[in-house]
């Protein structure tokens, strides 16, 4: 009775997004098959309803469970798994002998060990906060490629500034320490270059679904059968309607001029 009072709900979780998704599905065939959808509209209603067979849709208020994603292959999963202790291992590491330091005896200016001072303090900060929650944002979804990039990211920034308080601690600190540092940043630029090369198999892999994707689009749309072609119709029955008439500018008339008479002589 425990056992199905816990497989049942996550089931449920599980099938639930699935069913909503087959639901609107079924709809939208339903007016492409009635012809209640313009013809020009068709091809969209069919590229969403592919998208909808590939990412489930969930109901209102609900979260789709991860487990309903595109499962994560083995070898890939193991693989991060063994990167991620590495560079755990290596962060412990590096805190400690950070820890162990005594800039403040270096043979050098104060400025140049107040500079390591904070350089120092700053791969402490990142060890021991912002790197752990990047591990642990890429190992809850192990094949995303924007968490791998920000944590190889900040690996190489990681490795920058570690690289010079372990250059400064071999000009002026002791060997040990120099030996310390040497030995953490070797480790960091292991990790940092495992994971360019994680970034770049991942890379590889989103190109090659989302091109196998756009093939299959281009497809589905190919097998739609084209619009059927625009009818205009000219009803030629209405009466031609007669040209206006010019309008004709009015002559004036200009009025008689009345004949002179011829002046009469006077007698002598």
């Amino acid at each position: 009775m425990a056992l199905s009072t816990f497989i049942f709900p996550q089931l449920l979780r599980i099938v639930k997004p699935r069913l909503e998704t087959l639901r609107m599905c079924r709809k939208m065939s339903m007016l492409v098959e009635t012809n209640c959808v313009h013809p020009m509209k068709r091809n969209s209603i069919l590229m969403v309803l592919f998208l909808c067979l590939l990412f489930p849709v969930a109901s209102p208020g609900q979260e789709v469970p991860a487990s309903s994603a595109t499962p994560v292959p083995y070898a890939s999963v193991s693989q991060l798994n063994g990167m991620l202790a590495q560079l755990e291992q290596a962060s412990q590491t590096a805190l400690a002998d950070l820890s162990k330091l005594r800039i403040e005896k270096w043979k050098t200016d104060s400025t140049y060990k107040r500079q390591s001072l904070a350089n120092a303090e700053s791969i402490r900060r990142n060890l021991g906060s912002a790197l752990p929650e990047m591990i642990n944002q890429l190992r809850s979804s192990p094949e995303d490629l924007t968490a791998s990039f920000k944590l190889y990211r900040n690996l190489d920034a990681l490795y920058d500034v570690l690289g010079n308080v372990a250059e400064s601690a071999g000009a002026f600190g002791s060997k040990d320490e120099f030996q310390w540092l040497a030995n953490d940043l070797s480790a960091i630029e292991r990790s940092r270059r495992a994971f360019a090369d994680r970034v770049e198999t991942l890379t590889a892999s989103k190109e090659s679904e989302l091109n196998q994707l756009r093939t299959q689009v281009k497809t589905l749309l190919a097998a739609t059968p084209p619009p059927p072609p625009k009818k205009v119709i000219v009803d030629d029955t209405e009466p031609q309607k007669p040209p206006p008439k010019k309008k004709t500018a009015q002559k004036t008339t200009k009025p008689p001029v009345p004949p002179t008479q011829p002046a009469q002589s006077q007698p002598q």
